[in-house]
């Protein structure tokens, strides 16, 4: 999936073809691979009346997934090894190329549907039937593995000459290819065609609507890396996933209950799994199982903040004298009943019936005398109940740690043994660095291909699909999980976008599946979306902002995104493994652009805001090339955010605003699941954003007075209906539109959107705009 390489959109590929990991590692599988493409060939070869009499139509890639009876095919990932071509009959077609034509870029492959070979090259994007002229003029640069022209002495070539433009001769007999059906000897469309320029007319482009924009590309440079070591997502192993992270998350309220004799922190569990994963190396893509320190901070802190009661901003002077009173009863049982020592026991209840005098002997006293009297006991209290419970709590945090660990060694011994069902083997030797060079940022890569999915069931039910996945092995009921059909339709072109191994969507329905669950695991959220907080950690910027930040400041990347909340094609998000189909390039700590312009909005949760901000001060002290990171900082004052010091001290900090709090809106979370009507919510608290450029990202993306207003501008309320307003108006209504594939025999590496891109989704008609 998502090979960057020279190969890595052709789609001759036969389903049990080895994939290029097994190429490289092993070359006796490619030789035995190519041996028996030549014998299917051959036999092709002594049939052809048969060939004529019932030629090979090619279905066009479907964006709504189709029900099948049986389960598809084993999809390899990433499709070919460099110098593997698959289909080519006998050797390898490279070599029957010119070194000076292969140094331009021509490749040499064979078509099943014609039966014949053709050649492509993969930095123009043309193909030809016929042996290519050799160009003898300047020396051309690879824009995927040198997009810059930094290896290139000559000049830097127009975006629109081809090679074959050094033969501008009409005697030039150079064929270009295209379908058996389309070519005719005269070299006219046949009539009705759209004109007689001998070509086939230009396919339509349809820009799926919504907030959000999936055509802008991206500006960002990154140095080839590694494929990921873990396996594809699976849903029988995702559905087991969901059951043991449902388990832990009870057994850690159950624990506060019993052993603390509180509630849990609210949302505490799903920030302990952010933070465990800032510093995790182990083998499960959510789970933590490999973390030092084995006790999280973050949950040490916010448990031992609600001990002996939680704090809460009272709203009337009734509640403040109601929660001092609940707080002396509190801190007294702890030293009693926790075996504190005679010291600590002495001064807690000293102090808690100073308090109870206090509250008799006072009448009429303000909200503001209850607060400061609560404060002054909190000051006495805390350090000798810290004491008493702070062991208890360690052991707390380290147990369920612990239990996480066993959770993530039985999920990851269920995936390889249905890896191993599917005659697919686990990486026994480490992957070999790449080259390093600068390409343009990709999407994540598996180092393992995908087993064939199982049967999932979906429902249209007018705007929203409902997904269902049955397994009595793993769970007592069928999972279920809807979306809307406009986020839906989402998918599928980001989908069509980054993922170049299943040109049929055969995979996409099992794949949306394994990216719901796990965000559905994640949030907490299987029983009811409207349980979860939408400020949580899936918030995201109004529409609007987005659009004003590629407007002024050339903004194409988010580092804190997902699928289901993304603005652009291209972002950074949590869970690399399951977003990667969707366009993720993985997590942002793990993300090391050369040069770009981001969109910085983390979750709340102070350690991955540290690690954030500490990870763009490298970035941006390691690049000379423009860089630069606009971050998205909402402004919570209980606890503030020691971190943000950080921010004060960098010397690339060049500019910072505040949005003031109920000025301004986001949108909700979950999003892709609940009305339309409740997708905008206004923030409570302010929000901060900050501009950290180096020099050369200053220079060209400077936060001038004009732009910040521009942005200041953007979020005020309303601005997103009125977008959408104005959309509704100028966007033209068509019922469908169906998609259309070009020649399926050739692809160009990078370039998905050739071509006519849906925007429909399954059931349910679309409004696309034509460009």
């Amino acid at each position: 999936m998502n090979d960057v390489g020279m190969n890595s959109k052709t789609e001759n590929i036969l389903p049990s073809a080895p994939s290029a990991w097994d190429q490289l590692t092993n070359p006796s599988l490619a030789e035995q691979h190519q041996a028996q493409q030549h014998q299917q060939h051959q036999h092709q070869a002594q049939s052809p009346l048969m060939q004529a009499s019932s030629p090979t139509t090619v279905s066009a890639p479907l964006l709504t997934p189709t029900k099948t009876t049986s389960p598809p095919d084993v999809a390899h990932t990433p499709s070919v090894a460099p110098g593997a071509v698959p289909g080519a009959v006998g050797a390898n077609f490279n070599e029957e190329l010119s070194p000076e034509l292969t140094q331009q870029g021509w490749r040499k492959f064979w078509s099943k549907r014609e039966g014949r070979p053709y050649f492509w090259n993969k930095l123009t994007g043309e193909s030809l039937w016929e042996p290519p002229g050799l160009n003898r003029g300047p020396q051309q640069f690879d824009p995927l593995t040198d997009p810059l022209g930094i290896c290139s002495n000559g000049p830097l070539p127009h975006p629109h000459n081809s090679y074959n433009n050094s033969h501008p001769s009409p005697h030039n007999h150079t064929l270009k290819r295209r379908a058996s059906e389309d070519a005719h000897p005269s070299g006219h469309m046949p009539p009705g065609s759209g004109g007689g320029t001998g070509g086939p007319p230009p396919l339509k482009k349809y820009v799926l609507p919504g907030p959000w924009d999936l055509e802008v590309p991206t500006n960002v440079l990154i140095y080839e890396r590694l494929p990921t070591t873990f396996p594809q997502p699976y849903p029988e192993v995702e559905a087991l996933r969901g059951s043991l992270t449902m388990r832990l998350a009870k057994t850690y309220e159950d624990l506060c209950n019993k052993r603390e004799s509180i509630a849990p922190p609210k949302d505490s569990f799903q920030r302990w799994l952010i933070e465990r994963r800032t510093i995790d190396q182990g083998v499960d893509p959510l789970l933590p199982s490999q973390c030092q320190p084995e006790i999280s901070p973050q949950m040490y802190r916010e448990i031992l903040r609600d001990i002996p009661i939680k704090i809460v901003k009272p709203k009337f002077t009734g509640d403040a004298r109601k929660q001092l009173s609940r707080y002396c009863d509190a801190a007294k049982k702890i030293v009693e009943r926790r075996g504190a020592s005679e010291e600590s026991k002495k001064i807690v209840k000293w102090n808690a019936d100073e308090a109870y005098e206090w509250l008799r002997r006072t009448v009429g006293a303000s909200y503001e005398d209850f607060q400061d009297r609560l404060a002054h006991l909190q000051r006495q209290c805390e350090p000798h109940i810290i004491a008493t419970v702070r062991v208890s709590v360690e052991q707390l945090c380290a147990k369920l740690y612990h239990l996480s660990v066993q959770h993530a060694r039985n999920i990851r011994e269920r995936h390889a043994h249905i890896l191993k069902e599917h005659g697919i083997p686990e990486l026994t030797a480490p992957l070999q660095p790449p080259v390093t060079r600068k390409v343009w940022c990709y999407p994540v890569q598996f180092a393992l291909p995908s087993p064939r999915m199982p049967q999932i069931d979906y429902i249209n039910d007018r705007d929203h699909m409902v997904i269902k996945y049955t397994n009595s092995a793993v769970m007592a009921a069928p999972d279920t999980h809807v979306v809307n059909i406009s986020h839906l339709q989402k998918l599928e072109q980001l989908y069509r976008y980054n993922c170049f191994d299943d040109k049929k969507f055969d995979f996409f329905i099992g794949r949306a599946y394994c990216m719901l669950k796990r965000y559905a695991t994640f949030l907490g959220n299987n029983a009811n979306p409207n349980q979860q907080e939408p400020e949580l950690t899936q918030a995201a910027l109004p529409a609007v902002v987005f659009e004003c930040l590629h407007h002024h400041f050339n903004v194409t990347f988010e580092c804190f995104a997902s699928p289901l909340n993304c603005y652009f094609r291209q972002y950074c998000s949590l869970f690399g493994d399951t977003d990667s189909f969707f366009g993720s390039r993985g997590s942002f700590l793990d993300f090391k652009p050369v040069s770009g312009s981001f969109q910085v909005n983390p979750p709340y949760c102070e350690e991955l805001i540290d690690a954030s901000l500490q990870h763009i001060d490298r970035l941006l002290t390691d690049s000379a090339e423009p860089l630069s990171f606009i971050v998205f900082l909402q402004e919570w004052k209980d606890p503030p955010l020691k971190c943000l010091s950080k921010i004060e001290d960098s010397p690339y900090k060049r500019k910072q605003v505040v949005v003031m709090g109920m000025e301004h809106e986001y949108r909700h979370g979950l999003q892709h699941c609940i009305p339309k009507s409740e997708v905008n919510f206004k923030s409570i608290v302010g929000t901060m954003v900050v501009w950290l450029q180096n020099a050369a990202g200053y220079a060209r993306w400077a936060p001038t007075e004009t732009r910040v207003d521009a942005l200041l501008e953007a979020f005020r309320p309303g601005r997103e209906r009125d977008r959408d307003k104005a959309t509704a108006t100028t966007v033209p209504v068509q019922a469908s539109c169906s998609a259309s594939a070009s020649s399926p025999d050739v692809g160009t590496p990078g370039n998905s959107g050739a071509g006519e891109i849906s925007a429909t989704g399954p059931g349910k008609p679309s409004t696309p705009a034509t460009v």
